[in-house]
């Protein structure tokens, strides 16, 4: 192989343009030494110290919340999508009672399961609807302080938890 670099000559008249000169090298390094700087690098690894990562933070009810809103919205796009791309396939595929089958399926379900699946759409539901009302006061300028922020989040949650309770048990 060839690597080329260049150099600059200068005259006293002018600056002569950069001229290419090749020199050969080989980059060919042997099974050991790659071996080696290997087990050295490996054996820097284990001196690092970890990342403190989450541990250093003290979980407080906004950062619980915040990331509490982004779940359940992914959670519940994702479920609305699951559901309606079933229901668009069922009836391409020549299912032709897709809902009805769906309905008695779910009749035939204990209470238990009935009230089980029914709370885990409704309190994220309500959660996320709330939460979103929060977040369009907080756009309008109000409850940003501290203790609005706080007030906010307590009220929030005390309503997601009447609000997913009443559509838990209808």
């Amino acid at each position: 192989m060839l690597a080329i670099r260049s150099i600059g000559i200068r005259s006293t008249a002018r600056v002569v343009p950069r001229l290419l000169v090749a020199r050969p090298f080989t980059t060919v390094k042997s099974d050991a030494t790659e071996n080696a700087e290997d087990a050295i690098l490996k054996a820097q690894r284990l001196n690092r110290p970890t990342s403190p990562h989450l541990e250093i933070y003290k979980f407080e009810l906004p950062m619980i919340m915040s990331s509490f809103h982004r779940i359940t919205g992914v959670v519940l796009a994702g479920t609305f999508y699951g559901i309606t791309c079933t229901y668009a396939l069922s009836s391409l595929l020549g299912v032709a009672d897709y809902s009805a089958a769906l309905a008695s399926t779910f009749a035939a379900l204990p209470f238990v399961a009935k009230l089980a699946a029914k709370g885990i759409l409704a309190f994220p539901f309500a959660f996320h609807a709330f939460n979103g009302i929060r977040h369009l006061i907080w756009d309008a300028g109000k409850e940003l302080t501290i203790k609005g922020v706080y007030r906010t989040g307590y009220v929030v949650t005390g309503l997601s938890l009447v609000v997913g309770a009443y559509l838990t048990f209808i």
